[in-house]
C-alpha cells in the first residue's frame, strides 16, 4: 500500500453532497434532502437515506443509486479508490431497518478539518 493521502473533511462532505444530489436526479425513487453529514467508520463511509425511501426501493435499485454516488465521489477524490479499494462501486450496509449508503471504508485516507 502506498503513502496515505489527505482530504479535507469539508471538501469530502461537499463532494458527497454533490454526488448524492446528482444520483437523486438520476434515480426518481430516491427523493430526499441531501445529507448534511456523513458517517465515517470501519464498515462503510456513508449516509442513512430516509426509511420512507428505503421501504419503497429494491436492493438492486439501492445498489444502482450508491454506485452512482460512488462514481461521483471517485471522480472528485480518485485517491479514495486505489488498489486497496478498487473500482468505484458503492456499498450498502443494512442492519435491521437501518440502512447506510456510501462507499467501502478508505483506510489510506486521512480526513482533516
Amino acid at each position: 500500500m502506498g503513502q496515505a493521502a489527505s482530504i479535507s473533511l469539508s471538501k469530502f462532505t461537499s463532494s458527497v453532497q454533490s454526488a448524492v444530489k446528482a444520483a437523486i436526479a438520476k434515480h426518481p425513487k430516491f427523493k430526499f434532502e441531501v445529507p448534511q453529514s456523513i458517517s465515517i467508520n470501519f464498515l462503510i463511509w456513508g449516509f442513512p437515506p430516509p426509511e420512507s425511501v428505503v421501504a419503497n426501493v429494491t436492493l438492486g435499485e439501492t445498489q444502482a443509486f450508491v454506485n452512482d454516488v460512488a462514481s461521483h465521489i471517485g471522480t472528485a477524490h480518485p485517491e479514495a479508490f486505489t488498489r486497496a479499494n478498487p473500482g468505484t462501486e458503492g456499498a450498502v450496509l443494512s442492519l435491521g431497518r437501518h440502512v447506510i449508503c456510501g462507499i467501502p471504508p478508505v483506510t489510506h485516507i486521512l480526513l482533516e478539518k
